[in-house]
């Protein structure tokens, strides 16, 4: 089988979880060996910077002559469609470029837009229900990393049929690099232990009750642990500056995981998820979870309600301080993410891809 991969969300700014989607599926496949298809990515125009999508290391490369905005643009419109050559096509966002010959299966990670409009901008708003009806009408197939979101989109009218869940991995992210963290630790004033949250700035994220809810919790902490919040900046009003609050921006996948292994605690609390990928990488390193109820998490978190702060930051102080709980929450998180690869997930693409050929 020759599977064209839609790989363009690797060229953009804030590549976010569909990035690292797209990083994680592709290490599956890899994985996968002679039991996985041949592999095309196919993106925008790279630009000057180190290339994500060649960086991947497998499976051949068609770009466009397109910058992302445009090339997307151009799949709304049905100006550009995929190169000729293979067998399925999988779109890995709404970004679902128009079908030529081969079949087309996409990936959609949430219908948050819709339930949560407060927390979108209006023309992303309008982008993301024009592309989920471009979504239904073009892809024979499609995934979802969750019931969760599969229940949104067959509410949104799409056939239950033709929606298949698929969960994603655990396992992506490389060695932890400590040296790496460390330095950037100490270039932002963090000599001890500290709480950590992973996310890209924006409004459905909900930072702003997290970082309300650690002010009432750090008087009630053994000690004034900080809290650092590391993810780029997407849109939305500024965080309120917080006493204890650290803004580390985006982190590399090794800075990032020495960052998880090293921290306390990891919390997590958006208004919505489709599946939850920082929960289950905090899991990965042995580190306990308050989190809202992400799918990912599979019970193996400190759920809380993401509009109630008291709950969240009772939930802080809870697994900061109490040894008990934080050892139940470490051995159920490795559990969970025990059972999430990419290998498997990968696999799981190739058999439904295969229904389509």
């Amino acid at each position: 089988m020759r599977a064209l991969i839609v790989a363009d969300q690797l060229r953009r700014a804030v590549p976010g979880g569909i990035g690292t989607y797209i990083r994680g599926l592709v290490q599956g496949l890899v994985q996968l060996g002679d039991d996985g298809p041949a592999v095309t990515l196919w993106a925008s125009r790279p630009g000057a910077s180190e290339d994500a999508v060649a960086g991947l290391g497998h499976g051949d490369v068609v770009s466009s002559r397109l910058r992302s905005s445009a090339l997307v643009w151009a799949w709304d419109h049905g100006v550009v469609s995929p190169p000729a050559g293979s067998d399925v096509v999988h779109a890995t966002s709404l970004a679902v470029p128009p079908r030529r010959t081969a079949p087309m299966a996409a990936m959609v990670h949430d219908l948050a837009w819709r339930q949560f409009p407060d927390s979108y901008p209006r023309r992303g708003r309008r982008w993301h229900e024009a592309a989920l009806g471009r979504a239904l009408e073009r892809a024979s197939l499609l995934m979802v990393p969750s019931q969760l979101t599969a229940d949104a989109l067959v509410a949104a009218g799409a056939p239950a049929s033709r929606v298949e869940i698929v969960e994603e991995g655990a396992d992506h992210l490389p060695p932890a690099d400590r040296v790496g963290a460390a330095n950037l630790l100490r270039r932002l004033g963090v000599h001890d232990e500290f709480l950590l949250t992973v996310s890209t700035l924006e409004p459905r994220k909900n930072l702003h009750r997290l970082l309300e809810a650690y002010r009432v919790a750090r008087p009630l902490l053994p000690e004034p642990w900080p809290l650092v919040v590391c993810g780029p900046v997407g849109w939305g009003p500024r965080l309120p500056a917080v006493p204890g609050v650290v803004l580390a921006g985006a982190a590399s996948g090794a800075t990032l995981a020495a960052l998880y292994a090293q921290s306390r605690l990891v919390a997590y609390v958006p208004l919505l998820e489709g599946f939850g990928l920082p929960v289950v990488e905090a899991m990965t390193a042995c580190t306990p979870v308050v989190a809202s109820a992400v799918p990912s998490a599979g019970g193996a978190a400190r759920e809380v309600d993401p509009d109630d702060t008291r709950a969240i930051a009772d939930a802080l102080v809870e697994v900061a301080s109490d040894d008990r709980v934080r050892s139940a929450l470490v051995t159920a998180g490795l559990m969970r993410a025990g059972e999430l690869t990419w290998a498997a997930a990968a696999r799981r693409h190739v058999e439904l891809w295969e229904t389509l050929t």
